[in-house]
């Protein structure tokens, strides 16, 4: 409700939203009004609610992208407790990824700009949720998958040479079965288990004295795919936050270069407790080599593809109901 003069005031007392003339309106009117028209230019109330808009996407965009992250991360305790498998993070590596790695994306995409039809969209109910049943569900899929990555890169390297035709087996670890790996407790009772030593970085680990040591400190490596799989996962998902719906065909990375240079430094970050070695023996990991991060690659980025996937399930599914509004009202 707009209005200027002192008969206005109460239909601008009363309404959601009343907005005031700053020039021609009276002071009546602006003390009953919940906004104040600076310049009396129409168009300026078009631009505040686009503006408002974005600010609310981009509030949705951080809580998205904490969800999906923290939902991920939960799902790959749960499940390396369920398989039976050793720990695949500790502690100060999770502590690493909330605290540090995370930080810099999530405040990135507070400069997300506006999605090309945000005037196109209906009104908001002002009951509606910041999180709707369809993005939490579209949430609860990605973090499965982060959940599920995560603890399948350090299965993997224990359990196969080769993946995706990428050579794992050059730094010369010992393959053991999944059912040796989900039952390493008893690995004291195996007759006759012997562990290869293998080279991660300038270090080499042997197992002569304590081969089922393998599944403790000899875990290392695969530790360290894992934590890397989830830093690489966690970028590519700050770019499915870039839009609630929109994919990123449409809306680019390049749309927010503040996103581009906070997953750099996150990156970055990443890189630095990796291959500085006191970093690396505070954090527990060993530096990859050029195969090992093409598998982290290549097993992180399905999650923009996923989420791509659900987004245009859910740009269909608002088509449809729009449409089935439409008819309801035109009867």
């Amino acid at each position: 409700m707009t209005g200027d003069g002192v008969n206005d005031a109460p239909a601008l007392k009363l309404a959601d939203i009343g907005v005031a003339m700053g020039i021609t309106g009276t002071e009546v009117a602006k003390e009953a009004s919940d906004m104040v028209l600076a310049d009396d230019n129409f168009s300026t109330i078009v631009a505040a609610v686009g503006e408002g808009r974005s600010i609310y996407n981009n509030m949705k965009a951080f809580i998205r992208y904490m969800i999906s992250s923290n939902i991920g991360e939960v799902a790959s305790i749960f499940l390396t407790s369920a398989l039976g498998i050793p720990e695949g993070l500790i502690p100060v590596q999770l502590l690493w990824v909330n605290l540090v790695t995370d930080g810099p994306p999530a405040t990135a995409l507070g400069f997300n700009p506006p999605d090309k039809d945000i005037m196109k969209k209906p009104p908001r109910r002002s009951d509606d949720s910041l999180i709707t049943p369809w993005i939490l569900f579209r949430y609860m899929v990605i973090g499965l998958y982060v959940g599920v990555a995560t603890v399948g890169i350090f299965i993997i390297w224990y359990t196969h040479g080769s993946f995706l035709g990428i050579d794992l087996a050059s730094d010369g670890h010992t393959l053991v079965s999944y059912s040796q790996l989900s039952n390493w407790g008893q690995c004291s009772s195996w007759e006759g288990f012997k562990v290869s030593p293998f080279t991660a970085g300038a270090r080499t680990f042997s197992f002569d004295a304590n081969p089922c040591d393998y599944f403790q400190g000899g875990k290392i490596k695969a530790t360290t795919l894992s934590l890397s799989v989830l830093v690489a996962i966690e970028m590519f998902n700050s770019l499915n936050a870039l839009s609630e719906d929109g994919s990123l065909l449409s809306m680019p990375p390049w749309v927010n270069p503040w996103l581009l240079l906070a997953m750099s430094v996150s990156f970055g970050l990443h890189f630095l407790i990796l291959y500085v070695p006191f970093l690396a023996q505070v954090f527990g990991i060993v530096p990859l080599s050029l195969n090992e991060w093409l598998l982290v690659i290549a097993v992180a980025l399905p999650v923009v593809l996923i989420d791509e996937v659900l987004k245009f399930v859910g740009r269909c599914l608002t088509a449809r109901a729009r449409k089935q509004s439409g008819k309801r009202k035109a009867e």
